[in-house]
């Protein structure tokens, strides 16, 4: 494969490193340690802190959204925002099986099991017509929401995650779960400072959930968000959050089953430093996709690039390669030369805890399976 010597080389040249080479790691030039810093010494390093509220508000100020909720990590976000959306025991959710396991996990939480659909190629997201087709064919729609007439349990949301940061076709989606009564909860975990037609990702739905983990785009170590302009449900999602405590000035009292999902002082502090640098790092990781762009035009790999009306933060950067046999090779020689790249993840349903859940063809997501690789993605030091 012609590629790969340039391909390694430019990586080296880039990150100006013979050692070995992440896939993605954090970068720290900011106000990090001045935060950690002032949160020690404020003694306030537990969920109660100056810098969980600031965080709460810049990402609101980052989103548009009408209201962020600051909790432990993307999972916990992505399970409460479906509980307010509605999904109870023994109910089902559209999601998507080319996806990290927590957006399947989150449903499964919530005791309740994923219907696996197709993705699109462009997006490698979940795709509307799939999500249409599976409603045509097996949607009821009734009084009190849409059931599926395979298993008669009803169809209570529907998650589609914004894969390595692209956004899904929103409109489309929409559309089609709002004729059904379906709210929409985004998984945006990895789209932060993605936007569709000008809207940032995780405002669009019902809620959006997105994860500061220690890969992402930003971190906070671990943490996450839930977002919404639904002020009644952010607040909901709040009080859920805090173990469901009604305030009070001495008193405990919880009067329904919370969590105990409030994201430390400690690492909103550094979440706070790591949003003030991410408009830079948008825009280097923006110049670090041209220069991979340019790499891979003349090979028989194609980069995966943004749509149009979309803007994608290129949080994980990706390649396709003509077919699994390429894409192994790709696979085993960066790794061999220590340059860290990684294949798609496996599909849900090839997963023990959900292989019989109710799935179509996957045609798309067993395409993109045995050709996506990423390639190291994070900014420069």
């Amino acid at each position: 494969m012609q590629v790969l010597k340039p391909f390694i080389e430019f990586t080296r040249e880039y990150y100006m490193t013979k050692d070995f080479i992440p896939l993605h790691e954090p970068r720290f030039r900011g106000n990090e340690k001045t935060y950690l810093l002032d949160t020690i010494d404020s003694t306030f390093v537990s969920s109660v802190g100056a810098y969980v509220d600031r965080f709460e508000e810049q990402m609101q100020n980052i989103t548009k959204a009408q209201k962020a909720v600051a909790v432990v990590n993307g999972t916990a976000a992505l399970q409460v925002a479906l509980r307010l959306a509605g999904v109870q025991k023994g109910d089902e959710v559209i999601t998507q099986a080319l996806t990290f396991v927590a957006t399947a996990n989150a449903i499964a939480y919530n005791n309740a099991t994923p219907i696996f659909l197709d993705v699109d190629l462009d997006t490698m997201g979940l795709s509307p017509k799939a999500v249409g087709q599976f409603l045509e064919e097996y949607g009821e729609l009734r009084d009190d929401g849409c059931y599926n007439k395979t298993t008669g349990n009803r169809i209570a949301a529907c998650l589609p995650m914004h894969t390595f940061g692209f956004p899904v076709h929103l409109d489309e989606l929409l559309t089609i779960c709002n004729k059904r009564n379906i709210p929409v909860v985004e998984d945006a975990a990895e789209s932060l400072g993605s936007y569709y037609k000008g809207q940032h990702t995780g405002t669009l739905g019902l809620m959006g959930a997105f994860s500061f983990n220690g890969n992402k785009i930003v971190t906070s170590g671990g943490g996450g968000a839930i977002v919404s302009n639904n002020e009644n449900l952010g607040d909901k999602a709040k009080y859920l959050t805090t173990t469901a405590k009604k305030p009070h000035p001495y008193e405990f009292y919880h009067d329904e089953l919370g969590y105990n999902y409030r994201m430390p002082n400690l690492n909103a502090a550094l979440a706070c430093a790591q949003l003030e640098m991410l408009e830079q790092y948008l825009e280097e990781k923006r110049d670090l996709a041209e220069k991979y762009k340019q790499l891979f035009s003349p090979e028989k790999v194609k980069f995966r690039d943004e749509l149009e009306n979309t803007k994608a933060n290129y949080w994980l950067m990706a390649v396709e390669l003509e077919n699994k046999k390429e894409r192994n090779l790709f696979l085993e020689h960066t790794n061999k030369a220590g340059v860290m790249t990684r294949p798609i993840w496996q599909l849900m349903y090839r997963l023990p805890m959900y292989k019989d859940c109710q799935r179509d063809t996957q045609k798309n997501a067993e395409f993109l399976e045995e050709r996506i690789v990423n390639i190291p993605s994070s900014v420069s030091k």
